[in-house]
């Protein structure tokens, strides 16, 4: 059995400016998983820088209120909405609330530096 709390997971500035403690990773843990799961919280009037990923990514809204770009679409997200980001798409996600932007990023397969693609907004 395996058991992590987020309160017990590192808070890191990640590439994107989300701001990201990593639950589970394949390389970290001696997991036979593939994916790796972290939680994000973007802050009231911010956003995530535009990036892209090789692999695919599942986004689930847990708390707030966004706008979600992927390429060339833009969506209304909120709490209990999953969004799916296919391989290669260039993403971003803009807190539009007025409290955190709270979500789970599950990539698969797991994340890695050398397969994001960040950009200065």
């Amino acid at each position: 059995m395996f058991l992590k709390h987020v309160k017990d997971c590192e808070e890191v500035i990640a590439g994107d400016d989300s701001i990201l403690r990593e639950l589970l990773h394949p390389e970290k843990e001696d997991l036979q998983i593939r994916y790796s799961l972290a939680h994000a919280k973007v802050p009231p009037g911010k956003a995530t820088k535009p990036h892209r990923l090789k692999a695919s990514e599942v986004y689930y809204i847990i708390a707030g209120n966004g706008l979600m770009h992927i390429d060339k679409e833009s969506f209304e997200v909120g709490p209990e909405c999953a969004v799916y980001i296919p391989p290669g798409s260039m993403q971003y996600i803009e807190n539009t609330g007025d409290s955190d932007l709270i979500f789970l990023c599950i990539v698969d397969p797991a994340w890695r530096k050398e397969d994001e693609e960040v950009f200065n907004s």
